[in-house]
């Protein structure tokens, strides 16, 4: 008796160690028993983030954002779902990241991680950044996206390493304004080439090249004001006026060398100039020799097979942009040459200077930092070029079918040709919009005397 009843508590305690075991929650969705689903999921999903399981933790992660919503792993798996296409990587990836940081942003916004997102929605232009030479639309969305995160978290950890990436945006950013100009320049297109450098002057002071581009904007003021002074047909005063408002913007482009920049190489040069033109020369600050040399110093140079390398990477080169000094947080300048033009033969005439029209004082027209059209002169690559420095594209050729009424395709094509050659304004026709870059062609009415 005894004996059996040892048996029936035993199989008793069997029975009930079976029951407890499955006492836990059931998660069909999952396949996982667990008491905490969405944990779990979470926890699954990092898992196969760590071993590149990209499409299976993205499953699990939309499966735990959308089955527990109100669960405290939302935003933290919000923010890996984002993680998740960055690190895929590729052009349709980083898009889809991008769009969920910026989910993020804006369903989180005051946590700590919303600094984080933005962060990597700048990193995400910044990876696809090219060189000078080459398309600029990430470069400026890496800009605009890199001054966000500064201005909307300037307490975050994360601002120095923001402050940095901005440096060598802007650095590749100025090197295609300075490449535009120098274009220019050389093909004696001193409007143009004049505006993109005020703008380069302007908007970018960390530029590695800043004090040679300000000593040819100075020298391209110079070679204008002799140019006008050799004109003859023109009144005395207006004359003498349209020099003096010329070398004035030409002292001003010297002395900022050397007030600015006094311990990069033009600045002996500058102070020759200014001498020349019987201009007084500055004196700069110990704070601004201090400066100048903690942004000079804190550049690097590229070693001759890392130039070599460079050739066949699609990334830009960004050694050479300071790590020191603060990057501009401003709206990029955009002078424009057509209004500089406008604005000297307002001065030929004697009419009075139109507010911020100055040569060499405020700038003439403001931009959104995308200053530089598509149709810009790149060296090294085919560009139609504008000789009054704005962008402008002209008609592509007339296709012709060579099967058919070929003869009467070609005819209707040269028609609507001409047609649209006539109705072009007089705006376009003042700014010489036919010319060509390599072929000058003769000037009409007041612009005969107009030297640039």
């Amino acid at each position: 008796m005894l004996r059996k009843l040892i048996i029936s508590v035993v199989l008793a305690g069997f029975i009930s160690l079976a029951g407890c075991r499955h006492s836990k929650v059931q998660n069909p969705i999952a396949n996982i028993d667990s008491k905490q689903p969405d944990k779990v999921l979470f926890d699954r999903g990092m898992d196969s983030m760590k071993h590149a399981k990209y499409a299976v933790a993205r499953t699990l992660l939309e499966t735990l954002i959308n089955t527990y919503p109100d669960s405290e792993y939302i935003a933290r798996a919000k923010l890996a779902l984002g993680d998740s296409w960055y690190a895929e990587g590729g052009t349709a990836a980083l898009a889809q990241a991008e769009a969920e940081y910026k989910d993020f942003g804006t369903f989180f916004p005051n946590l700590p991680e919303a600094a984080e997102a933005q962060m990597k929605v700048a990193n995400i232009h910044y990876r696809q950044m090219e060189k000078p030479d080459r398309d600029f639309n990430q470069a400026v969305r890496a800009e605009d996206e890199y001054k966000t995160l500064i201005k909307q978290f300037p307490d975050s950890k994360l601002v120095p390493e923001a402050r940095q990436r901005l440096r060598e945006v802007q650095e590749v950013l100025a090197e295609r304004q300075y490449r535009i100009a120098h274009f220019y320049f050389l093909r004696d297109n001193m409007a143009a080439s004049q505006a993109r450098f005020k703008s380069l002057a302007d908007s970018y002071p960390l530029y590695s090249n800043i004090d040679e581009s300000l000593f040819t904007l100075g020298s391209i003021y110079e070679r204008q004001a002799n140019a006008m002074r050799a004109q003859k047909n023109i009144a005395d005063a207006n004359r003498e006026r349209v020099v003096a408002e010329l070398e004035k913007a030409a002292v001003e482009a010297y002395s900022r060398i050397i007030t600015r920049y006094p311990a990069m190489g033009r600045a002996d040069d500058a102070r020759k100039r200014l001498v020349a033109l019987k201009a007084p020369v500055p004196t700069p600050t110990a704070e601004a020799i201090a400066q100048n040399k903690a942004e000079e110093e804190s550049r690097e140079e590229t070693g001759k097979f890392g130039r070599i390398m460079q050739n066949f990477k699609k990334h830009p080169d960004v050694a050479k942009a300071a790590k020191a000094g603060d990057p501009s947080m401003d709206e990029a300048a955009i002078v424009s040459a057509p209004e500089f033009i406008k604005h000297i033969e307002g001065q030929m005439k004697g009419e009075p200077a139109t507010p911020n029209a100055k040569v060499g004082g405020e700038v003439i027209g403001t931009g959104n930092g995308a200053a530089p059209g598509p149709n810009d002169p790149i060296p090294g690559r085919r560009n139609t070029l504008d000789p009054s420095g704005t962008d402008s594209t002209p008609p592509p050729p007339q296709q012709v079918n060579d099967l058919g009424n070929s003869s009467a395709t070609s005819a209707k094509n040269q028609t609507a040709t001409q047609d649209s050659q006539a109705s072009q304004t007089d705006q376009q026709k003042m700014n010489d919009k036919q010319d060509s870059s390599s072929k000058k062609k003769g000037k009409k009415g007041l612009r005969k005397l107009i030297p640039f």
